[in-house]
């Protein structure tokens, strides 16, 4: 089954923290604290697979904010998006804006010059993999405090916050969160730049597939 709830969140950036790093097998996140409404959220953005041998990965673009329909209209504040094309909800796989190539489908691999051409013209967005404290710092730069931000994710049970910052689908048979997966429930940091685009940072875990199925398990 996928996540309990899902949605964004809309608001201002007062400041980030990471966790102080322990011997308790604890996650390792980078701490956003959001200010809305309803108060100041605390977005825990999950960039540690804790397990040694399971890498984590990540990818920063930028992207226009109509592209983002229709969420970037919504008012400050959480809002809960249904897990389907259209609502506003991330799917890595799935959504035009988010795919590995935007834009381009080729029904089957086209020829040498032709993909090293598109290479050039639209590069592809490539997973970059590295440790914890390489992943915080890709994410930094983008959290400037006074920036709108959109953050991505599962609401907390209780209190103000978000959590499940991060790809929620592919995850493998027999891991804890299998039970989880699910397509159009993806989490994601977005942070609003003067210019009126997006700065977007994306992250998974290397045991989480890039294809499944229409129930978000591997393929």
């Amino acid at each position: 089954m996928p996540l309990d709830s899902y949605g964004v969140l809309s608001g201002t950036l007062h400041r980030h923290f990471r966790d102080r790093p322990d011997t308790q097998g604890h996650w390792f996140h980078v701490n956003l604290e959001v200010d809305a409404p309803a108060g100041r959220y605390r977005c825990a953005v999950d960039v540690d697979s804790k397990q040694s041998t399971t890498g984590v990965q990540w990818k920063v673009f930028t992207l226009a904010a109509s592209v983002l329909d229709p969420v970037p209209s919504l008012d400050p504040g959480y809002h809960d998006l249904s897990m389907s094309p259209g609502s506003g909800a991330l799917d890595y796989l799935r959504h035009p804006a988010l795919q590995h190539r935007p834009g381009c489908a080729f029904p089957v691999r086209p020829p040498a010059w032709l993909q090293d051409l598109i290479n050039r013209l639209n590069p592809p967005r490539s997973w970059i993999s590295g440790s914890n404290l390489d992943a915080a710092r890709a994410l930094e730069p983008i959290l400037v405090p006074g920036r709108e931000v959109m953050v991505f994710g599962e609401p907390f049970d209780h209190g103000l916050g978000m959590h499940n910052i991060h790809q929620n689908q592919g995850d493998p048979y027999g891991s804890q969160w299998w039970d989880e997966n699910g397509t159009w429930q993806d989490g994601a940091t977005l942070t609003r730049r003067p210019d009126g685009l997006y700065d977007v940072f994306l992250n998974k875990f290397s045991s989480q597939s890039d294809h499944t199925g229409p129930d978000g398990h591997p393929v």
